[in-house]
């Protein structure tokens, strides 16, 4: 059991449903009803999957995590997949942090899902 793992794959599968659940209620559903900036139907559509397909690849990296966290699997593969996955969300923390500059807080559980990568690979 590596808990480094599990604990990145439970911040995966927090990220996810606050990602899906605040979105829906804070952005989705405003743009819906017409607030802020007019979308067509289709695009309101594109845009509502296009957020929760976010959240369901989301989802996929939590079961790996989870998965590597509960087989207890040791070889140089799973350094290798670990090393992956933090360079993956240590890209995608910097991108966001960047990208909102540093308002919008999944940076910091993004940098903390690589950090952990890391150290799962490194343990």
């Amino acid at each position: 059991m590596n808990l480094y793992f599990l604990a990145a794959g439970g911040l995966a599968l927090l990220l996810g449903l606050a990602h899906s659940v605040l979105g829906e209620r804070m952005i989705l559903r405003r743009l819906g009803r017409g607030e802020g900036t007019p979308l067509s139907a289709h695009h309101m559509a594109v845009l509502r999957s296009t957020w929760h397909l976010v959240t369901l690849f989301g989802v996929g990296w939590a079961a790996l995590f989870l998965w590597l966290g509960w087989s207890g699997a040791r070889s140089a593969d799973v350094s290798i997949l670990a090393g992956v996955l933090a360079a993956t969300f240590l890209a995608a923390a910097v991108y966001w942090l960047l990208g909102t500059r540093g308002r919008h807080l999944a940076w910091v559980v993004l940098a903390v899902m690589a950090t952990l990568a890391w150290l799962a690979g490194a343990a």
